[in-house]
C-alpha cells in the first residue's frame, strides 16, 4: 500500500515520512519530488514551467515508479509530496488504483501563522519565498477539494512523533 502524505510546504511531510517509515515494518520512503528532479535534469530541458508537476509525464512516471518499487520490495511506501491540483491527484490516484495499489491519502494541515513561522525558522532549508508562496494555493485546495479527499491531520499543536503516531494508527485501523 501507499501512505501518501500531502499538504503544503513547511507542514512536516518530510519529517513525518521518516517517523512513519520507522513505525511501519517493511516500509520505505519514496519522495515523488525526485521524479520531478530527474525530469528537470534532462538536457536540453523540457518546456519551461514553474512546477514540474505541470509536465504531463510526471504523474504517470510517479505511478510507474511507485508500482515498480512496490513490485520489487513489497511492503508499504510512504510518499511525502504536495499535490494541490485536483486533476493531478485524480490522475495519480486512478493510476495507482488501476494497478490495484491501495492508497491512504493523508493531508497534514497547520494554521497559516504556524506555517509561516515554520517556514521562516526552518534551520535545514532556511526561509523560502517559494515555500511561503504555496500557502494560498494550499488554502484554496483545502477549501475546494483536498480536505474532502483525504484524512486530515492537524499538526498545529502536535509534535512530529504525535503526527506520525496518528498516521500509523490510521494505517493500523485499515483506514
Amino acid at each position: 500500500m501507499i501512505v501518501w502524505l500531502n499538504g503544503t510546504h513547511g507542514v512536516g511531510k518530510t519529517t513525518a515520512s521518516v517517523l512513519v517509515q520507522r513505525l511501519i515494518p517493511g516500509s520505505r520512503v519514496l519522495d515523488a519530488e525526485k521524479v520531478g528532479e530527474t525530469l528537470m535534469d534532462i538536457t536540453p530541458p523540457l518546456p519551461a514551467t514553474d512546477d514540474f508537476q505541470h509536465w504531463p509525464l510526471w504523474r504517470p512516471l510517479v505511478v510507474e515508479t511507485a508500482r515498480r518499487v512496490l513490485e520489487f520490495t513489497g511492503g508499504t511506501l510512504v510518499m511525502p509530496m504536495t499535490v494541490l491540483v485536483e486533476q493531478y491527484w485524480r490522475e495519480i490516484s486512478a493510476g495507482l488504483a488501476s494497478h490495484g495499489i491501495p492508497v491512504r491519502h493523508v493531508v497534514l494541515h497547520a494554521e497559516p501563522d504556524v506555517l509561516r513561522a515554520r517556514i521562516a525558522s526552518d534551520t535545514v532549508l532556511g526561509p523560502s519565498d517559494f515555500r511561503a508562496s504555496r500557502l494560498e494555493p494550499y488554502a484554496e485546495a483545502a477549501r475546494t477539494w483536498l480536505h474532502a479527499e483525504a484524512e486530515v491531520v492537524d499538526t498545529t499543536d502536535l509534535s512530529p512523533s504525535q503526527v506520525a503516531t496518528r498516521i500509523v494508527a490510521g494505517v493500523d485501523a485499515g483506514r
